[in-house]
C-alpha cells in the first residue's frame, strides 16, 4: 500500500507540474501574439484640410472628383472642410485655421483660396484646382516645375479660349464682345487679358463691366446692353455665383452668351468650349494620393492641363434667343 501511495503521489506531483508548465506556455504564445498584434501598424487617418471661395455647381463638382480619386486609393480620411463664401477676410482665417490644425495635406479649390493657403504655409503639401493661371497667381514657379509645396491642375484648355472666339465669330457673327467680372480677383484679370489679346487677333473687340460683389452683377449685365452682339461669361467666382441674372438679361435682350465651363450651360449660357469640372478635381486627386502615400512631392508633380475639350450647346436657350442650332457645329447638348 505504501509502494502504491508513492506512486500515486508521483503521477499527481508529474501532472501537476506538466499543467503549470502549459500554463505557462500558453500565456508565452498568448503575450506573443498579443505582443505581435500590439506591433502591427495601425491604419493611418490622414486630414485633409479643403478650403473653398464660394459655393457653386462648378467647384462643387472639382471636389467631388477629388473625394472619388482619394475613396479609390483606399486611403482613410477625414476632411475638414471650409468655405468663404466670397468673403476674402475669411478666406484669409480659413488659411490660418487649417495650418493652425496641422492638416497632412490641403485641398484648395479656386485661385483665391490656394493664394491664401500658400501665403500661410511652406511646409503642409497644397493642391489647388479651379486655378486658370497658378503662375501669375505666384503659386508655382512654372507649370513644369512647381517648385515648392503647391501643384495642381488648372481649370483652362490652351484651345478652349481660340475655339470660344473663333465661334462667336463665325458661326454667331459678334463683333463685339461684352465681359462681366471682378476685376479684383487676379484670376478673371488674366483670363480678360488673355482674351482681349486673342479677340484682337482676329477681329472681335472686348467691352468690359466689372462687378465686386455678385449683387453687381446684373447692374454690370445690364450696362453692356446696346454696346455688344453677345457675352462671353469666364470662370469668375463672383459673376458665376450670380449667373442666373446674367442669363435673365442676356435673354431678354436676345445676346447669344458663351461660358468658360458646362455648368453654365446647364444654367442657362448658351454653350463652352470646356470639359467637366469633376475631371480636374479627379486628377488633382490622384496628385494628392501620391503626396499621402509618401511617392511624390509637390515639387516633383507638373501642374496639369484639363483634358477632354468639347462644344456643349443648351438648346432650350438657343430657341429662347431665337438661334438655330447647326448640324456643323459638331456640339453635344446640356440636359
Amino acid at each position: 500500500m505504501r509502494l502504491s501511495w508513492k506512486k500515486s503521489a508521483i503521477v499527481l506531483f508529474s501532472a501537476i507540474l506538466l499543467a503549470s508548465c502549459g500554463s505557462q506556455s500558453e500565456k508565452k504564445t498568448t503575450g506573443g501574439e498579443a505582443s505581435s498584434g500590439d506591433s502591427k501598424p495601425q491604419e493611418k487617418t490622414y486630414k485633409i484640410g479643403v478650403t473653398q471661395i464660394v459655393e457653386h455647381p462648378s467647384l462643387n463638382a472639382a471636389f467631388d472628383g477629388f473625394k472619388k480619386a482619394i475613396e479609390e486609393s483606399g486611403l482613410k480620411v477625414e476632411y475638414d472642410i471650409q468655405n468663404a463664401q466670397n468673403d476674402n477676410s475669411a478666406n484669409t482665417s480659413i488659411a490660418s485655421n487649417l495650418v493652425s490644425s496641422n492638416v497632412d495635406l490641403i485641398f484648395a479649390n479656386s485661385t483665391p483660396s490656394a493664394q491664401a493657403v500658400a501665403s500661410a504655409t511652406k511646409d503642409i503639401p497644397i493642391i489647388f484646382t479651379s486655378v486658370t493661371d497658378p503662375v501669375g497667381a505666384e503659386l508655382v514657379s512654372s507649370m513644369e516645375q512647381p517648385g515648392a509645396n503647391v501643384t495642381g491642375t488648372i481649370d483652362t484648355h490652351p484651345d478652349a479660349i481660340p475655339n470660344t472666339l473663333k465661334f462667336m465669330k463665325e458661326q454667331l457673327n459678334m463683333k463685339k464682345v461684352g465681359m462681366v467680372f471682378n476685376s479684383g480677383e487676379q484670376n478673371s484679370r488674366a483670363q480678360v487679358d488673355n482674351v482681349k489679346k486673342l479677340a484682337k487677333d482676329i477681329g472681335l473687340s472686348i467691352v468690359e463691366a466689372s462687378a465686386s460683389t455678385s449683387a453687381e452683377v446684373k447692374q454690370a449685365t445690364e450696362s453692356l446692353v446696346g454696346k455688344v452682339d453677345g457675352l462671353y461669361i469666364i470662370s469668375d467666382n463672383t459673376v458665376v455665383s450670380a449667373l442666373e441674372s446674367v442669363v435673365s438679361v442676356a435673354n431678354d435682350n436676345k445676346l447669344p452668351m458663351m461660358a468658360a465651363e458646362f455648368d453654365s450651360v446647364k444654367r442657362g449660357a448658351l454653350g463652352a468650349y470646356g470639359f467637366e469640372y469633376a475631371d480636374i478635381g479627379y486628377e488633382a486627386g490622384k496628385m494628392a494620393v501620391q503626396i499621402l502615400k509618401g511617392e511624390k512631392k509637390p515639387a516633383d508633380l507638373p501642374v496639369q492641363l484639363p483634358q477632354n475639350l468639347k462644344l456643349v450647346i443648351n438648346k432650350k436657350t438657343a430657341e429662347t434667343i431665337g438661334r438655330e442650332v447647326k448640324e456643323d457645329w459638331k456640339a453635344e447638348f446640356s440636359e
